[in-house]
């Protein structure tokens, strides 16, 4: 029974059970304390928790280099304030992560 691979999947739960949809609105503090980072749509929230947690700086570094991963723009602050939009959102401390609510089709 492997330790590291136990931790893993119960971290995962955790931060599952701990993320949440939230109105922007109510999240522009973090936005405006330099903390909230943005994830992209088609990446697994939880996963990227769980990455950020365990300091992964490559996997990190590779979201970002391609635009999938970093700190919320203003022109998305700005978007999301006026559309009012929702997001799934979750602490990875002292980070805030956030993600848009996929629209079902």
């Amino acid at each position: 029974m492997g330790g590291t691979e136990d931790h893993s999947e119960v971290f995962r739960a955790k931060v599952n059970l701990e993320t949440s949809q939230i109105a922007w609105k109510e999240l522009q503090r973090y936005f405006a304390g330099g903390v909230a980072l943005a994830v992209a749509a088609d990446l697994d929230l939880v996963e990227v928790a769980h990455q950020m947690s365990r300091d992964n700086a490559a996997q990190i570094k590779q979201w970002m280099a391609s635009g999938k991963f970093g700190k919320v723009s203003d022109a998305q602050a700005q978007d999301w304030f006026a559309s009012d939009a929702r997001l799934w959102a979750v602490v990875v401390s002292p980070w805030v992560l956030v993600q848009p609510v996929r629209q079902l089709q």
